[in-house]
């Protein structure tokens, strides 16, 4: 009888974004692998997709629907493991597993940051602090992604078993840096100037992802950095009041708003730092494409990016109120390629030690092993 996995998340493209590369690993392990998201996108490597109406949520009524799917769906296949991701995915996930993981099925969830962290509001965490706790009684493994996460759970949660990985992995080979003379061209063929000075900011256009900031710290420094531009790539409820706050700072010549884009491993090299100004990260992946690529970051200082940018290293933190400091470091850096190019390379070398594809599988497929070989010894002493 061949094993089976269940991964479960709020939305499918949260594995088309992440995860294949482990889905991918499953398979080749002889695994038969099953999705359960809301959505009908195709994902490589699964045998069966199954689409919930899982909503973000928690107080949805169509979640009812969904539990009961999931609830349907684990109880017929006989799941060897389940691994869920996302608030709700994990939420709804481990409910629906209760019955299973009683009969040797093991439950991992993934935090890919939790809601409430320091600093984040009061509702954070009177709503989903107690759920997180709540739900870590229900789960083998709790696998954690940034220090503070973990620190958190060892401290508080119940979980058998919490470890701390660092991330989903970075393809390194993607996601590379361009040599000075290929950086010139792949600018002039996105229609910018070679000596266009361009900053990279790649998220959803909402209130956590703050990048009416950016626009505001872009107003301070147009006059000592005149080929400025920001580059904004994503969609989201906030792009339109965006589109105006860029209007309102008259800065809207420098501002290019890119919308959805799926060619990040070509638009990311070619530029010259990578800003963040998210009031509240996980382990942003974002951020690593960007070490990936070379590029020194200046970001607003939170519990994701800590983990990821260290001052003087290979990029600078900022408080997110302070726009005319973190207007100050892009004009530092724009005044010295030198310094650009090494916290650049360093930033690259973390990445290649620590976050690419290569490092982060050889941690999840350890955890995973460990109850493949539970299940293994289990499968002798019956026999």
């Amino acid at each position: 009888m061949t094993n089976k996995v269940l991964f479960c998340a709020t939305v499918d493209y949260h594995f088309i974004s992440f995860h294949v590369p482990y889905i991918k690993w499953f398979k080749e392990m002889g695994w038969e692998v099953h999705i359960a998201a809301n959505g009908n996108n195709e994902i490589h490597y699964v045998d069966r997709k199954f689409n919930i109406p899982i909503q973000r949520s928690p107080f949805h009524y169509k979640n009812i629907m969904a539990i009961n799917e999931l609830r349907q769906i684990i109880n017929q296949n006989n799941y060897q493991i389940i691994h869920c991701h996302t608030p709700m995915g994990g939420i709804l996930g481990r409910l629906a597993a209760h019955k299973a993981r009683k009969t040797g099925t093991k439950l991992i969830y993934t935090a890919h940051g939790f809601h409430f962290c320091k600093g984040a509001p009061l509702l954070n965490w009177m709503i989903y602090y107690p759920i997180e706790k709540m739900m870590a009684n229900f789960t083998d493994c709790l696998i954690t992604i940034n220090q503070e996460d973990y620190e958190i759970s060892v401290r508080n949660f119940n979980a058998k078993r919490i470890e701390h990985i660092h991330g989903v992995g970075i393809d390194s080979e993607e996601f590379k840096p361009l040599e000075d003379n290929k950086k010139i061209e792949r600018k002039k063929s996105f229609g910018y100037e070679p000596d266009d000075f361009l900053l990279f900011y790649a998220a959803e256009f909402n209130k956590n992802k703050n990048q009416q900031f950016l626009l505001q710290s872009l107003a301070l420094m147009k006059e000592e950095i005149p080929n400025v531009k920001l580059l904004l790539a994503g969609e989201g409820p906030l792009l339109d009041k965006c589109k105006q706050l860029a209007d309102n700072l008259g800065i809207s010549q420098l501002v290019n708003f890119l919308g959805y884009r799926k060619d990040l491993k070509d638009v990311v090299p070619m530029c010259d730092v990578a800003v963040a100004s998210s009031l509240r990260e996980g382990l942003p992946v974002n951020i690593m494409e960007a070490m990936a690529c070379g590029l020194p970051i200046v970001a607003v200082d939170n519990r994701g990016h800590r983990e990821l940018v260290m001052n003087d290293i290979n990029g600078w933190l900022v408080n997110n109120n302070d726009s005319m400091e973190f207007s100050k470091k892009i004009i530092t850096l724009a005044k010295s390629k030198g310094l650009k190019q090494k916290l650049g390379l360093n930033g690259r070398e973390i990445t290649l030690q620590k976050y690419c594809i290569d490092k982060v599988i050889v941690e999840k497929s350890g955890i995973y092993k460990n109850y493949m070989n539970e299940l293994e010894d289990v499968m002798w002493a019956f026999h």
